[in-house]
């Protein structure tokens, strides 16, 4: 054997022990994701197709789970109009406020810092029972927004418990969890060149024709983003809808959310195997439209010189 060939099996041999070093050390992870994150999604998937209601044997039932979602349960259609407004309405305007307020904070404002992480506080504390709770309380018939209406003479009502303003109230909490978008929009105009907008100033470009012809389009892909994730969050909200309605979804199911009554088909009446087949029904859902966002993105979303 070559000096040349015995150099290349020792390299060989090395490389080899580096990779089982390597697996050696993944293999925690590997671990891990068979067992809590493949094993449970495949064992969904079966049980989506059975009647399993945790304290017997599952029994295989075909695709009725699904048959039933679509045709003989009202309230899940119910909750999935519920969801569909609640995503609609909320997820635009919250990014809309969120955008707003990273112009205004990338103007430079002293102690902005300051500011960036008072406004980021919404984000972490919205989907926690606690805000949930004061949500309620502030929206309630003796509540702080009924007790503003009062000094300039308007009879308020319990918001939370009328059936036409209920989801209403649970939109503008979403709206109010605006800090984690800000917080990106603000980086992503931290990025565009000032150059630009000195070029449009001398050409006579007002503010509103800069930020519609330079600011709009180098955004795309931050509003790209915030808005995939926004969307994915808003589908999976659960919390804030659990504790104003009290776990039922109500008044008369106006904020029965999706994830509300797949938790509550699956553990309060024990029909896991219809939660599992609820929950598929979800994911694709979420897939299909950020499926569609991406696809659409080549059409108003700008990397650079590209379209």
């Amino acid at each position: 054997m070559t000096a040349l060939a015995r150099g290349g099996h020792r390299a060989t041999l090395r490389s080899r022990r580096e990779a089982r070093a390597a697996y050696l050390f993944l293999a925690p992870w590997f671990a891990g994701l068979l067992v809590i994150t493949v094993g449970p999604i495949l064992a969904s998937l079966y049980l989506s197709f059975t009647d399993y209601s945790l304290l017997e044997e599952a029994k295989w039932v075909g695709w009725d789970n699904y048959v039933r979602m679509f045709t003989q349960d009202t309230r899940f259609l119910q909750s999935l109009q519920v969801t569909t407004v609640y995503v609609v309405v909320s997820v635009p305007l919250q990014l809309a406020f969120a955008l707003l307020l990273a112009l205004v904070l990338d103007r430079g404002l002293r102690g902005l810092s300051f500011y960036r992480s008072i406004f980021y506080l919404p984000s972490l504390l919205g989907g926690s029972v606690a805000i949930a709770i004061l949500w309620r309380k502030v929206f309630g018939a003796d509540g702080l927004v009924n007790a503003v209406l009062a000094v300039f003479g308007i009879e308020g009502t319990g918001w939370v418990g009328h059936p036409d303003y209920a989801l209403g109230t649970l939109i503008l909490l979403h709206v109010w969890t605006f800090g984690a978008p800000m917080i990106i929009f603000l980086a992503g105009l931290r990025q565009i060149p000032s150059s630009y907008y000195e070029a449009a100033s001398v050409d006579g470009a007002g503010w509103l024709r800069q930020f519609r012809s330079i600011t709009l389009p180098l955004l795309t892909p931050i509003i790209f983003f915030n808005l995939v994730l926004e969307l994915i969050k808003s589908f999976q909200s659960f919390t804030q809808a659990f504790i104003v309605s009290n776990g039922q979804g109500g008044p008369a199911d106006s904020t029965l959310f999706y994830t509300l009554y797949l938790y509550l088909q699956g553990f309060k009446r024990f029909d896991m195997g219809y939660a599992a087949a609820m929950a598929w029904v979800l994911l694709l859902i979420i897939a299909g439209l950020t499926g569609v966002n991406f696809l659409a993105s080549k059409y108003w979303v700008f990397y650079g010189d590209t379209k």
